[in-house]
């Protein structure tokens, strides 16, 4: 016997979760959206929200407040290849309300998701929510089971949970493989530092550098499987590495004092060869884990979630079976998926797997990156591929007018 039952379960309180959430519960279907975690503080998640996303934020009338939240403008991307800088996209001349990527520590975002998701009385969230396995009734996933043992019905379940969701274990599985894995650590940033978004190229190193305000939240990529040899050799040798590649970071010889500042992201490229089965739909890196590489994972994630909620939201409210639905979601983002992993796909076998090989001595610039910085016209194309992606979804899903009386309506953005 199962201790609730709602229309609709979404496992995750990542982006997508939680743009589902938003969406679904605007279109008045139940929604119930489970996080494992007691909050969104993880230090390791990206920061970028970009265009695409804003886009959806400005139909949904959202987008005014949104950036009244504290952040940060990237009108272009920039990197430093074998000591010098290039100039390598240019977003400014995109033709969407905000022609930009808007830096923000990803809990700033969901917080932000969620006190407009609870503005509607169809939404609710459960923190400290892990969930143990899905509930199956034949073929059929009838709900969740969390891991307190209490179990909950649905008449669908989204798996918006990651990587490491349970949903992967039940549909079939493709890796595309990836060169890389990746130490994530903090800098502290000298106060009145220029804000800026930084990537490094040099023999056998790769970094980011996200800056966060009062610190930079670093990047060090490295050839896959090394993470335990680094260790291994201790913190002063791989301090000296990213001092060598990085000097803009300054001395760390005060700041990277043990090697266990240094935490592994084991980095994944693959994707689901089916997205569900009847009561079940995953999207974002449940359906496909994507490389850090351009950083768009997060917002095809949110991309999914729109699609998702714009094929399902008004049939569900309706009280219409979803389940023939749902392998429409799928056919609708499985070629930006595809399109965008195998732009990824090329990157890590052209750039990112030879920069990282040990054999790498020196670095020659690509013919492409010297064209991109010379000339401002090409810039705009890979400005246009980062900030709107592949086949960029609209929002189309009903609105069913439950927002909260007593809170202000938002007012759609100009644009």
């Amino acid at each position: 016997m199962a201790d609730r039952r709602t229309d609709l379960i979404i496992v995750g309180g990542g982006p997508s979760g939680m743009m589902a959430g938003l969406l679904f519960a605007r279109a008045g279907v139940r929604t119930l959206v489970l996080e494992k975690h007691g909050d969104f503080l993880r230090d390791f998640r990206g920061d970028t929200v970009h265009p695409s996303t804003m886009e959806i934020l400005s139909e949904l009338g959202l987008l005014e407040s949104f950036l009244e939240r504290p952040h940060n403008r990237l009108y272009e991307a920039r990197g430093t290849i074998a000591g010098k800088e290039f100039r390598l996209g240019d977003l400014s001349h995109l033709r969407t309300p905000a022609p930009f990527i808007a830096m923000m520590p990803q809990w700033d975002f969901l917080d932000f998701l969620r006190d407009e998701a609870e503005r509607y009385p169809t939404f609710a969230l459960e923190m400290k929510a892990p969930i143990a396995s899905f509930v199956e009734q034949g073929d059929r996933v009838t709900g969740v089971r969390l891991a307190d043992g209490r179990e909950l019905d649905a008449t669908l379940t989204i798996a918006a949970d990651g990587r490491s969701s349970l949903a992967r274990e039940m549909l079939p599985l493709k890796n595309l493989g990836a060169p890389m894995d990746v130490f994530w650590f903090r800098v502290p940033k000298p106060p009145g530092t220029e804000f800026t978004l930084r990537g490094i190229v040099a023999p056998r190193t790769l970094m980011a550098l996200i800056d966060r305000g009062d610190y930079w939240q670093v990047a060090y990529i490295f050839a896959k499987g090394m993470g335990a040899e680094l260790r291994a050799g201790g913190i002063e040798a791989l301090r000296a590495r990213i001092e060598k590649a990085a000097p803009i970071l300054g001395p760390l010889d005060k700041v990277l004092t043990d090697i266990e500042q240094m935490h592994l992201l084991t980095v994944e490229l693959d994707r689901l060869e089916r997205w569900h089965r009847p009561g079940l739909l995953a999207i974002g890196d449940a359906a496909h884990a994507m490389s850090p590489a351009g950083g768009v994972g997060i917002n095809l994630a949110i991309q999914d979630a729109v699609a998702a909620a714009n094929i399902l939201a008004g049939p569900f409210a309706a009280g219409k079976d979803v389940d023939p639905l749902l392998r429409r979601v799928q056919d609708r983002r499985f070629l930006p998926t595809r399109l965008i992993q195998g732009a990824q796909k090329r990157a890590q076998d052209a750039v990112i797997g030879p920069v990282l090989d040990p054999a790498t001595r020196t670095l020659r610039v690509p013919l492409a990156v010297r064209l991109l910085d010379r000339f401002a016209l090409l810039r705009r194309i890979p400005g246009r591929f980062i900030g709107l992606g592949v086949r960029r979804e609209h929002v189309r899903s009903p609105d069913a007018g439950l927002r909260r009386a007593g809170l202000p309506a938002p007012s759609p953005s100009p644009g």
